[in-house]
């Protein structure tokens, strides 16, 4: 199912902010997910993480685990570079 998901670029995630769109969406591990709907992402913000970008590198910093990521909704993956 995760390869059926279609690709989006790196530049094409970064639109997707809360500001320069109204959609907001986030990536981690190579997997996009629809945020625009959820309360922690007001603006395109959660605390100090960003949306529109691959939040993997920021993870180690999170108080919570990846199974945060089960209830999102699946929409692409990531191109790799």
């Amino acid at each position: 199912m995760f390869n059926k998901l279609p690709e989006f670029s790196r530049a094409e995630l970064a639109l997707r902010n809360g500001q320069d769109m109204p959609d907001i969406w986030i990536a981690f591990k190579g997997v996009i997910y629809e945020v625009t709907n959820s309360r922690y992402w007001n603006r395109g913000m959660h605390y100090e993480h960003w949306a529109g970008q691959d939040l993997s590198p920021e993870f180690s910093d999170a108080p919570h685990t990846e199974r945060v990521f089960e209830n999102l909704k699946k929409i692409g993956r990531l191109k790799k570079q």
